[in-house]
Protein backbone atom coordinates (compact mmCIF):
# COMPACT_ATOMS: atom_id res chain seq x y z
CA UNK A 1 0.00 0.00 0.00
CA UNK A 2 1.25 3.46 -1.08
CA UNK A 3 1.12 5.77 2.38
CA UNK A 4 1.38 9.20 1.78
CA UNK A 5 3.69 10.84 3.49
CA UNK A 6 3.86 14.39 2.65
CA UNK A 7 2.04 15.63 5.84
CA UNK A 8 5.30 14.05 8.07
CA UNK A 9 8.20 15.13 6.55
CA UNK A 10 10.52 15.09 9.55
CA UNK A 11 10.11 11.99 11.62
CA UNK A 12 8.26 9.83 8.94
CA UNK A 13 5.20 8.19 9.49
CA UNK A 14 6.72 6.19 12.28
CA UNK A 15 6.73 9.14 14.79
CA UNK A 16 3.92 10.30 13.55
CA UNK A 17 1.88 7.48 13.47
CA UNK A 18 2.90 6.23 17.20
CA UNK A 19 1.75 9.94 18.72
CA UNK A 20 -1.62 9.47 16.69
CA UNK A 21 -2.38 6.24 17.79
CA UNK A 22 -1.94 7.13 21.31
CA UNK A 23 -3.49 10.15 21.11
CA UNK A 24 -6.76 9.23 20.03
CA UNK A 25 -7.72 7.51 22.80
CA UNK A 26 -7.04 10.52 24.39
CA UNK A 27 -10.91 12.89 24.56
CA UNK A 28 -9.79 15.85 23.07
CA UNK A 29 -11.79 18.26 22.98
CA UNK A 30 -12.16 20.07 19.21
CA UNK A 31 -11.24 23.34 20.77
CA UNK A 32 -8.30 22.16 21.78
CA UNK A 33 -7.12 21.01 18.58
CA UNK A 34 -7.91 24.24 17.10
CA UNK A 35 -5.87 25.98 19.52
CA UNK A 36 -3.02 23.75 19.01
CA UNK A 37 -2.99 23.69 15.33
CA UNK A 38 -3.13 27.38 15.47
CA UNK A 39 -0.28 27.44 17.84
CA UNK A 40 1.82 25.31 15.68
CA UNK A 41 0.44 26.70 12.66
CA UNK A 42 -0.69 23.63 11.44
CA UNK A 43 -3.60 22.35 9.20
CA UNK A 44 -6.42 20.58 10.37
CA UNK A 45 -9.66 18.68 8.91
CA UNK A 46 -12.35 20.86 10.63
CA UNK A 47 -14.81 17.41 10.89
CA UNK A 48 -14.05 13.56 10.74
CA UNK A 49 -12.51 10.44 12.60
CA UNK A 50 -10.50 11.58 15.52
CA UNK A 51 -7.13 10.03 13.93
CA UNK A 52 -8.56 11.46 10.83
CA UNK A 53 -8.29 14.41 11.87
CA UNK A 54 -4.69 13.87 13.86
CA UNK A 55 -3.32 12.71 11.04
CA UNK A 56 -3.82 16.36 9.30
CA UNK A 57 -1.78 18.23 11.87
CA UNK A 58 1.76 18.57 11.33
CA UNK A 59 4.63 17.53 13.26
CA UNK A 60 4.91 19.74 15.97
CA UNK A 61 1.25 20.05 16.29
CA UNK A 62 1.31 16.30 16.98
CA UNK A 63 4.25 16.49 19.45
CA UNK A 64 2.84 18.92 21.32
CA UNK A 65 -0.44 17.30 22.12
CA UNK A 66 2.01 14.33 23.02
CA UNK A 67 3.84 16.13 25.43
CA UNK A 68 0.53 17.90 27.47
CA UNK A 69 -1.22 14.92 27.04
CA UNK A 70 0.37 11.76 27.08
CA UNK A 71 3.69 12.59 28.35
CA UNK A 72 2.31 15.06 31.07
CA UNK A 73 4.89 17.24 30.73
CA UNK A 74 5.47 20.81 32.12
CA UNK A 75 6.85 23.98 30.74
CA UNK A 76 8.58 27.04 32.40
CA UNK A 77 4.95 29.12 31.60
CA UNK A 78 2.76 27.05 32.60
CA UNK A 79 1.28 26.72 29.49
CA UNK A 80 0.83 22.68 28.96
CA UNK A 81 -0.93 22.77 32.22
CA UNK A 82 -3.01 25.29 31.03
CA UNK A 83 -4.35 22.84 27.93
CA UNK A 84 -4.94 20.23 30.29
CA UNK A 85 -6.69 22.19 32.78
CA UNK A 86 -9.23 23.34 29.66
CA UNK A 87 -9.61 19.42 28.74
CA UNK A 88 -10.23 18.44 32.46
CA UNK A 89 -13.25 21.53 32.44
CA UNK A 90 -14.74 20.73 28.93
CA UNK A 91 -14.73 16.90 29.86
CA UNK A 92 -17.50 18.03 32.62
CA UNK A 93 -19.65 19.73 30.01
CA UNK A 94 -20.56 17.84 27.19
CA UNK A 95 -22.53 19.08 24.43
CA UNK A 96 -21.70 22.61 25.96
CA UNK A 97 -19.86 25.74 24.43
CA UNK A 98 -15.68 26.34 25.70
CA UNK A 99 -14.41 29.37 25.15
CA UNK A 100 -10.96 29.88 25.95
CA UNK A 101 -9.49 33.31 27.33
CA UNK A 102 -13.17 34.98 27.77
CA UNK A 103 -13.69 38.61 29.09
CA UNK A 104 -16.45 38.87 31.48
CA UNK A 105 -18.03 41.71 32.65
CA UNK A 106 -19.34 42.07 36.19
CA UNK A 107 -22.13 44.12 38.15
CA UNK A 108 -19.46 46.36 39.39
CA UNK A 109 -18.71 47.41 35.40
CA UNK A 110 -15.24 45.86 35.62
CA UNK A 111 -14.37 43.17 32.73
CA UNK A 112 -12.77 39.57 33.93
CA UNK A 113 -10.53 37.85 32.15
CA UNK A 114 -11.21 34.19 32.34
CA UNK A 115 -9.49 31.50 31.41
CA UNK A 116 -12.23 29.32 30.41
CA UNK A 117 -15.68 29.58 30.61
CA UNK A 118 -18.22 27.36 29.80
CA UNK A 119 -21.58 28.30 27.98
CA UNK A 120 -25.17 26.89 27.18
CA UNK A 121 -27.59 27.90 24.92
CA UNK A 122 -25.85 30.86 24.81
CA UNK A 123 -25.55 31.46 28.64
CA UNK A 124 -22.53 31.39 31.19
CA UNK A 125 -22.75 28.53 33.11
CA UNK A 126 -19.46 27.65 34.37
CA UNK A 127 -16.32 29.92 34.89
CA UNK A 128 -13.17 28.52 35.73
CA UNK A 129 -9.25 29.61 36.52
CA UNK A 130 -6.18 27.30 37.07
CA UNK A 131 -2.64 28.22 38.83
CA UNK A 132 -0.15 26.32 36.64
CA UNK A 133 3.16 27.81 38.22
CA UNK A 134 4.31 29.34 41.96
CA UNK A 135 3.51 28.52 44.94
CA UNK A 136 0.24 26.72 46.05
CA UNK A 137 -2.88 28.66 46.50
CA UNK A 138 -2.76 31.04 49.26
CA UNK A 139 -6.08 32.54 51.17
CA UNK A 140 -5.31 35.81 49.07
CA UNK A 141 -5.94 34.15 45.65
CA UNK A 142 -8.73 32.34 46.42
CA UNK A 143 -10.51 35.51 48.05
CA UNK A 144 -10.00 37.26 44.92
CA UNK A 145 -11.59 34.56 42.66
CA UNK A 146 -14.74 34.27 45.20
CA UNK A 147 -15.18 38.15 44.69
CA UNK A 148 -14.82 37.62 40.95
CA UNK A 149 -16.59 35.17 40.50
CA UNK A 150 -19.28 36.90 42.89
CA UNK A 151 -19.26 40.23 40.23
CA UNK A 152 -19.74 38.15 37.71
CA UNK A 153 -22.91 36.07 38.75
CA UNK A 154 -24.81 39.49 40.17
CA UNK A 155 -23.96 41.25 36.50
CA UNK A 156 -25.74 40.88 33.51
CA UNK A 157 -24.02 37.87 32.14
CA UNK A 158 -23.97 35.67 35.22
CA UNK A 159 -27.91 35.03 36.07
CA UNK A 160 -27.38 30.93 35.07
CA UNK A 161 -23.66 30.66 36.72
CA UNK A 162 -23.50 28.02 38.87
CA UNK A 163 -20.36 26.55 38.69
CA UNK A 164 -17.10 28.28 39.58
CA UNK A 165 -13.75 25.89 39.32
CA UNK A 166 -10.44 26.66 40.63
CA UNK A 167 -7.89 24.13 39.53
CA UNK A 168 -4.24 23.81 40.43
CA UNK A 169 -1.53 22.11 39.32
CA UNK A 170 0.92 23.50 42.16
CA UNK A 171 -1.29 22.53 44.82
CA UNK A 172 -3.46 24.52 47.25
CA UNK A 173 -2.41 25.74 51.12
CA UNK A 174 -4.98 24.34 53.30
CA UNK A 175 -6.19 27.91 54.83
CA UNK A 176 -6.91 28.94 51.33
CA UNK A 177 -9.57 25.99 51.09
CA UNK A 178 -10.88 26.78 54.20
CA UNK A 179 -11.61 29.96 53.28
CA UNK A 180 -13.11 29.39 49.98
CA UNK A 181 -15.37 27.09 51.31
CA UNK A 182 -16.16 29.50 54.55
CA UNK A 183 -16.92 32.32 51.74
CA UNK A 184 -19.05 29.85 49.56
CA UNK A 185 -21.38 28.68 52.70
CA UNK A 186 -21.84 32.76 53.65
CA UNK A 187 -24.23 32.75 50.42
CA UNK A 188 -27.66 33.08 50.84
CA UNK A 189 -29.64 29.70 49.96
CA UNK A 190 -31.85 31.23 47.26
CA UNK A 191 -31.77 29.36 44.09
CA UNK A 192 -31.41 32.42 41.87
CA UNK A 193 -27.62 33.06 44.26
CA UNK A 194 -26.71 29.72 44.48
CA UNK A 195 -23.05 28.97 42.96
CA UNK A 196 -21.44 25.60 43.61
CA UNK A 197 -17.20 26.30 44.46
CA UNK A 198 -15.17 23.35 43.07
CA UNK A 199 -11.21 23.58 43.53
CA UNK A 200 -9.26 20.74 41.68
CA UNK A 201 -5.72 19.86 42.15
CA UNK A 202 -3.60 18.20 39.33
CA UNK A 203 -1.82 14.92 40.91
CA UNK A 204 -0.37 11.47 39.19
CA UNK A 205 -1.37 13.12 36.00
CA UNK A 206 -5.10 13.57 36.45
CA UNK A 207 -7.44 16.75 38.11
CA UNK A 208 -9.38 15.33 40.80
CA UNK A 209 -11.44 17.90 43.03
CA UNK A 210 -10.10 18.32 46.25
CA UNK A 211 -11.88 18.44 50.17
CA UNK A 212 -11.13 20.42 52.50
Amino acid sequence: MNMVNKGFPKFGMSQAGAFVAALKNYNLPDFILVLVAKECKSELLERGRIDDRLQSMNDEALELLHRVFVGCQEDKAGKYAQYRFFAYVSSMYHKCEVLVNETIPGATGKNHKIPVAVKNNGMYIAVAYNKATGNPVNKKETTRFYDMVDDIKKGDHGTMLIDAIYGSSVNFRGDALVELENLSKSRSDDPENMLNFKTANFENNIYSVTKC
